[in-house]
């Protein structure tokens, strides 16, 4: 057992993805879905809500105002049109009863408190926007040298990821990127004539492409050439069509019954139902969700095949940028009169969270002297199973002369019997 592990983040990669997400979020900001972008929205939707609320209150209490003015003004001139009333007298005092009628109905004085709750709700909310999304995200900036290559071969990676092929060759010839980025076009651009085939429910170019790759796909541990197949059975049934879909089951499905018997008994007993799977038991297989799962799957295998990460990594980079930005402005506010400080730091004085989709290999920091592991001082395993860095060790043993207690329990530690740690 490891015990007193503090997990943190190199302030080389913290800065890294704070330089994408300045100089880039604005203009990748369209292609940032939700999942990707993950914030507290909490206080900004409650706050929207009030306002939302406080302006729907409003809004029928002016028109229930409004309408009870109307009926007093339609009574009134209801009685001056009446046959037996048309003297200037008579219209005189008609009038001057609908000005004593909407003197009493007071629709100012009615709308006065809806209109001022519904100010002061719109007074907070961009308070709370200014809170949640702070407008001067500089303060966060530092100058580092980056690889300007590298950064232009993550940008256009990622325009061919998304199958924007046209930005992502404006985008290489601007820059001048060199030749090695433009090939990933042709890999992706294969990925995306079949994902359009799959979403015109053509699936030939997918199958095609999964059965030449089955035994890759099976080291993998990927069902994806099977869902493929029952997607095209399933399509084959709907067409009325039971010879030629049993027929396409013993081709093409029957090989994995050792590992899917009980999905194919499912299959043969939708062939009961041909033509009209959507009454039947089975109607699940007729959902769009399973096109969907499909698509991804494909995609995720794709790119496994390449040597590429499902997610782009520019997208990643931004998605972790929004969650590292906020606890990194709240240091800079506090540390706004030490910027030089700021700029000479090797390493962020608080801790900066990421959620685990974003650890990608563990850091460990000595519990004892406070600082990151290195190569010339790696983590070192003792006896009782606790982790110090190999300097504490040589420290606390006065360069292995003797033993010592460990920091954490009353073990008596062998500095010659504690064995470097790999994670």
């Amino acid at each position: 057992m490891v015990d007193s592990l503090v997990i943190k983040v190199k302030p080389n990669i913290i800065l890294f993805l704070f330089h994408c997400y300045c100089a880039l979020y604005s203009y990748f900001s369209a292609q940032t879905s939700d999942s990707e972008v993950k914030m507290d929205l909490n206080p900004i939707k409650d706050a929207f809500d009030r306002v939302a609320k406080k302006q729907k209150m409003s809004g029928s209490k002016t028109q229930e105002v409004v309408a009870q003015m109307i009926r007093e003004i339609e009574n009134s001139l209801e009685i001056i049109k009446a046959e037996h009333f048309g003297s200037e007298v008579d219209c005189k005092s008609v009038l001057g009863e609908l000005k004593k009628k909407l003197l009493e109905i007071a629709p100012l004085s009615q709308l006065e408190g809806t209109q001022k709750e519904l100010n002061i709700a719109l007074s907070k909310y961009p308070k709370q926007l200014e809170k949640s999304f702070n407008p001067d995200i500089s303060k966060a900036y530092r100058n580092i040298d980056f690889d300007a290559h590298t950064v232009n071969q993550i940008i256009a990676g990622h325009f061919y990821r998304q199958g924007l092929f046209d930005v992502g060759d404006c985008f290489i010839n601007e820059a001048n990127v060199p030749e090695s980025t433009a090939a990933m076009k042709s890999l992706f651009s294969e990925m995306y004539l079949i994902l359009e085939a799959v979403k015109n429910k053509n699936l030939e170019p997918a199958l095609n492409w999964a059965t030449a790759n089955s035994n890759k796909l099976k080291e993998n541990g990927s069902d994806l050439l099977l869902k493929l197949h029952c997607l095209q059975f399933v399509e084959i049934l709907q067409g009325g069509s039971r010879s030629k879909a049993l027929s396409y089951v013993r081709t093409h499905i029957s090989p994995f019954g050792a590992n899917h018997f009980s999905e194919i008994q499912k299959l043969m007993a939708c062939l009961l139902w041909s033509g009209r799977l959507h009454q039947s038991p089975y109607s699940d297989l007729l959902s769009p969700t399973n096109w969907n799962v499909v698509s991804e799957e494909l995609t995720r295998q794709f790119c496994n095949l390449l040597g590429q990460s499902f997610d782009s990594p520019l997208s990643v980079t931004i998605a972790a940028g929004f969650q590292g930005l906020p606890p990194l402005l709240k240091f800079m506010n506090v540390m706004a009169g030490k910027k030089h400080e700021w700029q000479s730091m090797k390493q962020l004085p608080v801790p900066v969270e990421l959620d685990r989709e974003f650890q990608f290999h563990s850091i460990f920091v000595c519990p004892v002297l406070k600082e990151q592991s290195t190569d010339d001082n790696p983590p070192m395993l003792m006896q009782c199973g606790h982790v110090l860095c190999k300097q504490s060790i040589i420290k606390m043993s006065k360069n292995g002369s003797k033993t010592f207690k460990c920091p954490y329990c009353p073990s008596d530690i062998d500095s010659t019997q504690c064995r470097q740690l790999h994670f």
